[in-house]
């Protein structure tokens, strides 16, 4: 790789001639933010500004210092002699994305409050001269691409109405506009400038002050790989933008149509819903980022680091393909499953499993085995489907409530996948339920019912089961299990119930007159309050009011008509029902255990 040349150049250097600077389809999208750039940006420009201000109004003006902003490399395209010159933007697109916002930010608030000369002088860096140009797509200077191209278009109008989409462009302007304007009738300074004259000011520094170091390529070198050499260690790069490059490598390479490849299958994958940070484990990760991981997992039933991802991807997926066409439909077909994941109805097999694995328990490791079943191209049936999520979800929560590890779940997926991918995708289920049936290392048995039952009376679950989402996760699922078609809701309400015990943890002033004092008996009962059968669900609102109460009205207690009769009173759940029809005059340590035993059954 070698570079021609490299210049020093203004902004009105840069854009006054008549140019386009085309930011190619490989390139990612637009990602600055107020926090980290545009902030830190307009405080830049504004203190340039500011200076040139307090300089103009000295007798001899001063020569006020360039701002650098950074580098731009361009790669200058073949036109024919007469039409506008193009360059292709390698590095530095989101700093001219967002020096072009600035400029017309300027200029608008500038054609409102100041002079018309340096609205005029702000609308050449912005705007190539609709008499020389074949189309509206050569108006502008730069030329984003397809993800970000309406929103940018729309901010670079004088409607100021177009720029209220939730697009980051949008958001840009509007936060720049509204900076520019709010110093610009600053009461605060003590200069006696007007607005014009600020305006003025920053115009200046706009054109004349910021400075660039440009770059430009020689025609021999390759542009795609540059972008690559140049972002590929430690840059703020995706690992989702390598592979968007590499895949475009390989596009034109085939001689394809990259902007239409670009539209009608990377489109899926832009925006800020791919580029919003989801926590994976103990780290923030991009969704799209985690997306290739799960995808390359689950296609190559392979587990693949998260730092692995862009070479696992050229490597194992694209170089061995014939044609990038079928790699980006599969890609696309497989992202929008992955979207609706979350979407199944909430009560239905993969609903289920997605909020008892995936949100409460937090098993990721599942989700390249969930993708490969609900995808379309696997040709699971839905019976097939549900037999094995149901399957896994079984082994996952048995091990959890025996208190062993699951530490192991990423290779037993990977595993899994290897089987499956080679047999009738009908047989999904029976040959999952097979697999897992098959294990017996420690780290991978599927506990029977007498384990669980066993596990189940000897553990303090409510101190076992952290976070204590998975605590009501239990209890949810037991609520289920006594609901029927014949009852009013076939469910209970995931996510907004509290977990009471019975007998309170603080049981001594109203629940210990009758109860040995020794240490020992003491230990027992407080071992005995932590466990399943001493638990159930209540609202927010009524576990305060009911918490240390007795079980009988007693005079002088929180709640005067009882623990008991306030649960009678305000829960619907059949879970409670069976409670307090069974136990009219007292709550005991004996009927703890022998709950404990019956829901234990219940699970199993």
């Amino acid at each position: 790789m070698s570079f021609v040349e490299a210049n020093t150049l203004t902004p009105q250097k840069l854009f006054e001639p008549q140019v386009r600077y085309v930011i190619p389809v490989f390139q990612r999208p637009y990602v600055w933010d107020i926090e980290k750039q545009w902030e830190p940006l307009w405080e830049d420009v504004r203190a340039v500004a500011e200076e040139l201000l307090e300089s103009s109004q000295q007798p001899t003006p001063s020569e006020v210092p360039a701002h650098f902003l950074g580098a731009v490399v361009l790669d200058q395209q073949r036109i024919p002699a007469g039409f506008i010159q193009v360059r292709h933007v390698i590095d530095g697109q989101q700093r001219l994305i967002t020096l072009q916002l600035l400029l017309n930010a300027t200029r608008q608030v500038a054609a409102k409050h100041g002079r018309q000369r340096d609205a005029a002088l702000l609308t050449t860096l912005v705007r190539n001269p609709e008499h020389i140009v074949d189309s509206d797509d050569e108006i502008l200077k730069v030329w984003p691409i397809n993800a970000d191209r309406a929103a940018f278009q729309a901010t670079m109008d004088d409607d100021e109405a177009n720029d209220a989409s939730g697009h980051r462009v949008s958001q840009a302007i509007v936060f720049l506009r509204e900076r520019i304007t709010s110093w610009a009738f600053d009461a605060s300074t003590d200069d006696n400038s007007t607005p014009s004259d600020r305006l003025r000011a920053l115009t200046m520094a706009l054109a004349l002050n910021l400075k660039l170091v440009v770059i430009n390529l020689e025609p021999a070198d390759n542009a795609q790989a540059i972008f690559e050499a140049l972002n590929d260690r430690g840059a703020p790069l995706l690992a989702a933008d390598l592979v968007k490059n590499a895949v475009f490598q390989a596009a034109e390479r085939q001689h394809l149509d990259v902007d239409k490849l670009d539209r009608d299958y990377w489109d899926t994958l832009s925006g800020d819903f791919w580029r919003e940070e989801q926590r994976q484990g103990r780290l923030n990760r991009p969704r799209i980022d985690i997306f290739l991981s799960y995808w390359l997992t689950m296609r190559r039933a392979h587990v693949v680091p998260s730092d692995r991802i862009f070479t696992d991807f050229r490597d194992h997926v694209l170089r061995p393909a014939e044609d990038v066409l079928t790699v980006m439909a599969e890609l696309q077909a497989d992202a929008k499953t992955y979207r609706h994941l979350s979407d199944f109805p909430p009560h239905s097999v993969p609903g289920t499993f997605y909020y008892r694995v995936i949100q409460v328990m937090d098993i990721a490791a599942t989700m390249p085995l969930l993708l490969w079943l609900a995808r379309p191209s696997s040709g699971v049936p839905e019976q097939a489907r549900d037999q094995a999520l149901t399957a896994l979800e079984s082994w996952l929560v048995r091990r959890m409530l025996c208190r062993v590890s699951i530490a192991d779940t990423t290779n037993l997926v990977v595993e899994l996948l290897r089987r499956l991918r080679t047999a009738d995708p009908a047989e999904a289920g029976q040959i999952t339920e097979t697999f897992l049936a098959e294990q017996t290392a420690d780290t991978r048995r599927w506990p029977t019912d007498e384990e669980v039952i066993d596990s189940i009376r000897r553990i303090r679950f409510y101190n076992s089961m952290t976070p204590r989402r998975r605590g009501r996760m239990i209890l949810e699922a037991l609520e289920d299990s006594y609901r029927s078609p014949k009852t009013e809701e076939a469910h209970c309400r995931r996510g907004d119930l509290t977990i009471e015990h019975l007998m309170p943890q603080s049981w001594e002033q109203h629940w210990g007159a009758d109860y040995p004092s020794d240490p020992a008996s003491i230990q027992d009962r407080n071992h005995r309050i932590q466990t399943l059968g001493n638990l159930t669900l209540v609202t927010a609102r009524l576990n305060p009011v009911i918490s240390n109460s007795p079980w009988p009205p007693t005079a002088g207690a929180p709640s005067p008509e009882g623990k008991r009769a306030g649960i009678s009173a305000h829960s619907v759940l059949l879970l409670n029902k069976r409670l307090v029809d069974k136990h009219l005059d007292k709550w005991t340590d004996q009927a703890i255990e022998d709950r404990t035993v019956e829901l234990a059954q219940r699970i199993t």
